[in-house]
């Protein structure tokens, strides 16, 4: 059992969980320890507390046995220094950062759903943007380079394992981008405040490139630019926008409810 935060395995655990170790990821948490399993990640080490009985730690356990992951107990304190929380919540993997697979966005070539995100930088905006898109039905999701890194811990437990349930690809340049919304015959629309379409009144069915942009500049003005259609969310007098994740939501679940229509 690991008794001391010193130990060498525990700072390389801490490393990963503050970003400084390259192609790695911090999963803190049985949920998501879960959620990675079921996904296929890749996990090289797993952390879990010498003193807990829970069967479905259990029952995580003997799954990463089978898959011959190494499985080091550790005291509560040790788990609780480790955790990207107040307090570790039992387990702690160190995982292998997803591979970026473009061709799992397309997979379901009729009426694609897409969520682009231009530059969001909270965790937890982009946690939300995740767990709605997969709620409202969206094929994937394209994050753009300068976004908060989707596999950060704030940012996975914020989406509650949509990150490894949903096609997601990360660091989209512009160009790449535009060379798949071309290849894919994707409408390209915005969030814009100045918008000139309600985004009620925008056809949802049609392959849709839905983009969302920075939580203070909103989509970048270059993107912008390229856009077939800018949407608008109505509001009242006094009110200038909403939250990127409020205003993702709005639009998200309208492309949903009209999809379900038909």
């Amino acid at each position: 059992m690991i008794s001391s935060s010193s130990n060498e395995r525990v700072k390389h655990a801490r490393r990963v969980r503050d970003g400084r170790e390259e192609g790695l990821i911090f999963i803190d948490g049985l949920r998501l320890a879960e959620e990675a399993l079921r996904s296929g990640t890749h996990v090289e080490t797993a952390f879990v507390d010498a003193e807990a009985q829970e069967a479905r730690l259990e029952a995580l356990v003997a799954d990463l046995a089978a898959q011959k992951v190494p499985v080091l107990t550790a005291s509560r304190s040790v788990l609780d220094a480790m955790a990207d929380t107040v307090q570790s919540q039992g387990v702690i993997l160190i995982a292998k950062r997803p591979a970026p697979d473009a061709g799992a966005l397309f997979r379901d070539q009729t009426g694609l759903l897409l969520v682009g995100i231009d530059r969001v930088q909270d965790p937890g905006n982009m946690g939300t943007l995740l767990r709605t898109a997969e709620a409202a039905g969206a094929h994937g999701v394209i994050v753009l380079s300068g976004s908060v890194d989707v596999y950060s811990p704030k940012v996975l437990r914020s989406s509650m394992g949509s990150a490894f349930r949903l096609p997601v690809i990360t660091e989209v340049s512009h160009e790449t981008l535009a060379d798949l919304r071309q290849k894919h015959a994707l409408h390209l629309t915005a969030a814009a405040g100045e918008g000139e379409l309600d985004y009620d009144r925008y056809d949802w069915r049609q392959p849709t490139l839905l983009l969302l942009g920075n939580e203070g500049r909103g989509v970048s003005a270059e993107l912008m630019q390229t856009c077939d259609t800018r949407l608008r969310i109505p509001m009242a007098n006094g009110v200038e926008s909403l939250n990127v994740a409020a205003a993702g939501a709005v639009m998200l679940f309208e492309a949903s409810r009209q999809r379900r229509r038909g």
